[in-house]
Order: structure tokens, then sequence, then C-alpha cells
């Protein structure tokens, strides 16, 4: 008869088990976007805002206003689109953090933080799922703009450009709302504020008029908002006469925003 115990056995047994490795920040980045992803496939209808919203807009500006601003619905379907993709990429930049709320509001965060993996690849993973939206949300107005006659003179080229400097844009964007996520106490808090910063530098801009139109003070705040600079970025890029000017700032300002949330995120994400 063996003289080792029951709770002998089960040490033993537990101790001879081989430790799984840490996962890398890589794959656990990818897990937790995976987990994301997730979410939109059992839950579609979240993906109406970036399916249906671009396509109201874009018809909407064009018919209703085209031919009263620019003349013809042609003519202002060319200026109007690139001001519509980044107001509609822009826009929902904020749902990132309104899912990590409601993350936290749970109590799901805890239990990331206990896990042996990299701390900001809970953060990080969501941000690489909302790349996705934005893609899907560019897709559809792009291939809906060529349905209704717009070309970008640049060609395909010009058009990765500009997407790729409106995904920098979004993606800096974002982690304002993940920072706010935070430190809001619930999600419609963090929505209406969100809307409170985002309605007025997307419409207050130069995404459906061009700013020499507006009186001297507007035209000034125009000037000098973000969302103004992103879409002279993204107009030059498909026009084929890129303004560097505009994409230098973009990419200052996409930086500046990064080095300055994304620590501060993950500051009050080991805090909360």
């Amino acid at each position: 008869m063996s003289n080792i115990t029951q709770a002998e056995a089960i040490e033993k047994a537990l101790s001879n088990r081989v430790r799984p490795k840490k996962a890398s920040a890589l794959s656990a980045c990818l897990t937790f976007s995976g987990r994301m992803l997730l979410r939109i496939k059992y839950v579609p209808e979240q993906l109406f805002d970036i399916t249906m919203f671009p396509i109201i807009h874009l018809l909407m500006f064009t018919y209703l206003f085209g031919g009263a601003i620019a003349g013809s619905t042609a003519t202002y379907l060319q200026f109007v689109l690139p001001g519509i993709l980044v107001m509609t990429v822009v826009m929902i930049t904020m749902y990132t953090g309104i899912e990590l709320n409601n993350d936290i509001k749970k109590g799901i965060f805890d239990r990331f933080r206990t896990l042996p993996i990299w701390n900001p690849s809970v953060l990080v993973g969501a941000l690489m799922v909302d790349l996705v939206r934005y893609l899907i949300a560019s897709t559809i107005m792009l291939v809906l703009g060529y349905i209704l006659g717009f070309r970008a003179e640049a060609g395909f080229g010009g058009i990765l450009l500009g997407l790729a400097i409106l995904l920098l844009f979004a993606f800096s964007v974002s982690w304002i709302w993940t920072t706010l996520s935070m430190i809001m106490r619930s999600e419609k808090s963090l929505m209406a504020a969100s809307m409170m910063i985002l309605f007025p530098v997307t419409f207050v801009s130069n995404v459906f008029v061009a700013p020499e139109t507006m009186p001297r003070w507007l035209e000034a705040f125009v000037g000098v908002n973000p969302v103004s600079f992103l879409v002279r970025a993204v107009r030059g890029f498909m026009e084929g006469t890129p303004d560097y000017q505009a994409v230098l700032w973009v990419s200052i300002i996409s930086l500046g925003l990064i080095i300055i949330f994304a620590p501060l995120t993950m500051y009050l994400y080991k805090r909360k």
C-alpha cells in the first residue's frame, strides 16, 4: 500500500506540469482583437453606424446641397467625398472607448489585470479592431462614391496615401476616448462628452464648404481645426496635389495625441 497521501499526489502532479510560456505582446494583442471581433460577429447591428450613416450622409449632402454649393452634384461630389470620409471615420473613433467603459463596469478588466500578459495588449487589441471598422466604413464610402461618379485624380495610390494618413489620425484620436473610458462612470456620459468634442470639430471645418466662403472669425477657427488639416491632406492625396504642410501638421498632432494619451490611459488602467 502506498504511503503517498492524496495531498502529496496532487502536489506532485501539479509541480511536474510544464508552465506555459508567457504570451508575446503581439499574440496577446491579436487575442484581444479577436475577442472584440467576436462581438461584431454575434451583434452585427453595431455595424449599422459604419455602414448606413456614411451612405446616408454622402447621398444627402451630395444631392441636397451639391447643386446649390458647387453648381452641380458631380462637381460637389469630387469635393465633398474626401471630407465626408474623414468625418465618418473620425466620428466612429469613440466606439472603442464606449466598449471599454462597458467592460470596466462589468468587472472584466479586474480579471485581465491578473493575467500574465503585456498590460497594454487589452487596449491595443481593441484599437486594432477599430482599424477594421475604419477600413469597412472607408471601403463603403469609396465604392459608393465610385458608383456615383467620384474619381480620384491620383488613382489608387492617392487613395491609399489618403487612407494611411486618415487611419493614423483616427488611431491617435481613439486614445482620447480610451482615456475618458477610464474616467467616466457610464457609457452615456462618455458618449455625451465625445459628441460635444466631435460635432464641433467635424462640422465646423472644411468638410462641406471651402473656408474662404465663411465669415473671417469662423474661417480663423476652421483654419486651425485639426480635422481641417486632415481633410486638406486627404483631398490633396486623392487629387494628386499633396498638401505637405497639412500632412506635416496631421502627423505632429497625431503623434502628440499618442504621446500624451497612451501613457495616461495606461496609468489610469493600472489604477482603475
